[in-house]
Order: C-alpha cells, then sequence, then structure tokens
C-alpha cells in the first residue's frame, strides 16, 4: 500500500540538512509566552511561520485574539491559521500546534516545533519529491498554549463549524513516546483541575519572637491542611473523589500487558528509584487511568536562602488533581474549591484516523505502536473533539527522554528526520483507510 511513500521518504532524507536548519532557525526565535517582554518575539515567532507557509503555497491568515486578560496592555499573539489543498475528492485532516516555547530559555525542539515544521517539511519534501499531496491540510498553529492557550477556545468553538468545517478528522503532535525505543499513539489524557487555599490570621506579618506561641499561625494550618489532601502513597484522601473513577475492565487491562516500558524507564527519568510501584501495570495506569492530587507550592511564605522568622500573614497553597473517565468536574469541585479546570479526554483507538496512524508507524518505524493514554492533559484536544465532532489523534514525533519545559530540551535527529517521513506517511494512509 502507498507505493508511493518511496519517493517522499528518499526526498526527506535528501533534505535532513535543509530541515535541521529550519528548526535551528525555529528555536533560535525566543518566543516565551510567559514573559511579557518576549511578546515581540512569540508575534515574529508567528509571522515567520506565515511565511513559510505561504512559501509552500498555503493560504495563510493570522487572527488576532485581542488583549491578554491578566494583562490588558498585552496583545495576544495570532493565531496561524493555514490551509493547503482544496481538493473535494480528498479527505482534510485539521492538525495543531503550538510555536510558543515555555519559561526556560532554549525550549522548543520537541515541544513543539519540531513537530509544527513536522508538517511544513511534509509538504516541501512531497513537492519536490514530485508526490501528490493525499489530504488537504488545515492547520491551526498558536502562540499561547504554555500560558494556558488564552482565547485559543473561543476561537475553536467558533471555527468549528466555520474554518474548521470540513475537517474529517484532526491530528495533534504535541506528547511523547512512553520511552526511547517504541512509537505510541495516544488515545486518552487526563483532565487537570487546579485550586488555591487561602488562610489568614494576622493583619500583618509578625515576628515569631514576639508572638510565636500566642496566635494562629496560618502557615501551620496550610501545612495541616495540604497534608491531608493525599498520603505518601498517593492516595488521594478527599471523600467522594475516587468513587467517581471508571471501573477497570478485563480488555482494558490487557492492554497494559505488552506495552514496551520498563521500570527502569521511570528512574531513568526520575533520576531515582524512589517509585510508589514495583511493577510496570500499576505504575503506568496510575499514571494514566487514576486520578492523582499533587501539592504544587505556597505563595506568602518565606523561600529564600537564609534564616527569616517572620510569620506570614496570609499563604495561599495551590494543588492539582489530575482527572480520569468518569470523574465530574462540578462533582469533583464539590468537594474541593474550584480554581481552574481541564476536562479529561479518550477517543476510539479503532477509528480509521488510528488505524491509518498505526500503519505509518508500521512503514516508518518497522513496529506496530503502543497504544497508549497521557498522564498529562491538553484541554484543547477535547475542544477541537466537541467544536468539530470528528475524531482526535495524538500523533507524537518525540521520545520519553527530550526534557520538554526544560533548559537542556532536545529533539534526536532520527526522531525529527523519521518523524517528517511519519507526518507524511499517516497522510497517505488516512487517504487510503476505509471509514468503517
Amino acid at each position: 500500500m502507498a507505493p508511493q511513500l518511496d519517493g517522499y521518504f528518499s526526498k526527506v532524507d535528501e533534505l535532513s540538512s535543509h530541515f535541521i536548519d529550519r528548526l535551528s532557525k525555529a528555536v533560535a526565535i525566543p518566543s516565551i509566552s510567559s514573559e511579557a517582554a518576549r511578546r515581540p518575539d512569540v508575534v515574529r515567532m508567528g509571522e515567520w511561520l506565515q511565511t513559510e507557509l505561504k512559501a509552500l503555497g498555503a493560504e495563510v491568515e493570522m487572527r488576532p485574539l485581542g488583549k491578554q486578560p491578566d494583562h490588558p496592555e498585552l496583545d495576544l499573539p495570532p493565531v496561524v491559521l493555514a490551509r493547503y489543498g482544496r481538493d473535494k475528492s480528498k479527505r482534510t485532516i485539521l492538525v495543531y500546534g503550538h510555536y510558543d516555547d515555555g519559561r526556560m530559555f532554549g525550549r522548543g525542539s520537541t515541544d513543539d516545533k519540531g513537530p509544527v515544521l513536522g508538517w511544513l517539511n511534509a509538504i516541501e519534501a512531497h513537492q519536490k519529491a514530485g508526490v501528490d499531496f493525499p489530504v488537504n491540510l488545515l492547520m491551526c498553529f498558536e502562540g499561547m498554549e504554555e500560558y494556558g492557550s488564552e482565547g485559543l477556545e473561543e476561537l475553536i468553538e467558533k471555527e468549528g463549524k466555520g474554518y474548521f468545517a470540513d475537517a474529517d478528522a484532526v491530528c495533534i503532535s504535541d506528547n511523547y513516546w512512553l520511552g526511547t525505543e517504541k512509537p505510541c499513539l495516544t488515545y486518552g489524557l487526563r483532565g487537570c483541575n487546579y485550586y488555591s487555599v487561602e488562610i489568614s490570621g494576622p493583619g500583618a506579618d509578625l515576628h515569631s519572637g514576639v508572638f510565636g506561641g500566642t496566635a494562629q499561625e496560618p502557615m501551620t494550618d496550610l501545612v495541616r491542611v495540604l497534608g491531608s489532601l493525599v498520603d505518601t502513597h498517593g492516595k488521594i484522601q478527599i471523600p467522594g473523589i475516587m468513587e467517581q473513577v471508571a471501573a477497570v475492565t478485563a480488555d482494558e487491562e490487557s492492554l497494559y500487558d505488552n506495552i514496551s516500558f520498563t521500570m527502569d524507564n521511570l528512574h531513568e527519568s526520575l533520576g531515582s528509584k524512589t517509585t510508589i510501584f514495583e511493577d510496570k501495570k500499576p505504575t503506568l495506569m496510575a499514571r494514566w487511568r487514576y486520578p492523582s492530587l499533587s501539592v504544587h507550592g505556597v505563595e506568602g511564605a518565606f523561600s529564600a536562602p537564609g534564616a527569616k522568622t517572620v510569620i506570614p500573614a496570609k499563604v495561599i497553597g495551590k494543588f492539582s488533581i489530575r482527572t480520569v473517565p468518569d470523574m465530574d468536574i462540578d462533582q469533583t469541585n464539590e468537594c474541593v474549591y474550584k480554581f481552574h479546570t481541564g476536562k479529561w479526554w479518550v477517543a476510539s483507538p479503532n477509528h480509521w484516523n488510528f488505524r491509518a496512524a498505526g500503519k505509518a508507524v508500521e512503514r516508518v518505524w518497522g513496529v506496530q505502536p503502543d497504544f497508549t493514554r497521557e498522564g498529562g492533559s491538553i484541554p484543547v484536544t477535547l475542544t477541537f473533539e466537541q467544536a468539530t465532532g470528528k475524531n482526535v489523534l495524538l500523533l507524537p514525533m518525540g521520545s520519553s527522554t527530550d526534557g520538554a519545559h526544560s533548559i537542556n530540551e532536545k529533539l534526536d535527529k532520527k526522531n525529527y528526520i523519521e518523524g517528517i517521513k511519519l507526518l507524511g506517511a499517516y497522510l497517505h494512509y488516512v487517504a487510503e483507510e476505509q471509514q468503517i
């Protein structure tokens, strides 16, 4: 099947240096969405993408999103909307990615500039190989993903039956392999409910030498509250949370047996052996299909080096719950104070969109992919599914050791170049796959 892929693959190999140079130029733009001073660089990155897409013959528009809610003096970076091909006899695939980096300088190679450029590279390699592009491509690339995708949800909901109306399926490449050796297709994500607990007492900060032992201390009470949420084995202590979780079926449990993952993979990522479980299956289930509660930090407390004996007047503790099927946001928020939420997502891995991706993985990597879920959250996944009514696939390019969100983030050359082949092959198999 798809014999024309041989010419496409050869052209990708031939153009590999050019594609690496394109990624180098993109990573060199410090498009850090979380830093106000870097907002012009984020916009510049979007404009650079627009130029690259137009040079490939795509129809491109920069869609403004208005002002940033928490910084009304700042414009949100525009969303790059693009269309490549209008052949009504072909399927249309909508792809999403983001062109901003996170907080650490040097980021962006694997999350998410490499995968975004993978789509551009796939177009160019088809053109230069003289191979007909197998589908119509709709593209939605945003510049605020690392800062919460502000403004994007409204755009997707508005354009679900507008700009995105003729999409037959959606593909997102913004996650990673489970390990370093075997590709995977992702069909589920945990959601994320984010909470804050504020405790205040005295009208101002106090000196512990004068007031210690005589006044109720907010920090002491906050530590007690946070410590009561979850035990040291990760078990959530809030009543009503675990009772909502969907029961494990025998079919679901069997999916974990053959997944290419060892505890050594996790120990390497942790840099230690401080895991809760000793075996693969309970570890993966804890990461993917059971909720977890994590305490993230305390605002208002002394945290600098050295000693300080002030009793803080007010402290805010922050924690989140990663949610899973069949947890209900409102029901969960009846148990804890609501601050921010993002719903869990699960798709059918038997859809033609996933079957096409599986065939592409076998063609490029020579193995059948693992079907995985993720412990993290990509809220835009559910937004695309609900707005378009179409199947959404997560098709990762990078591996588990890429260090996304870190100063040493990387994308292996093999994953990048073979990933370009994978994206193109996926589109060819999408064009062929029968709808069942």
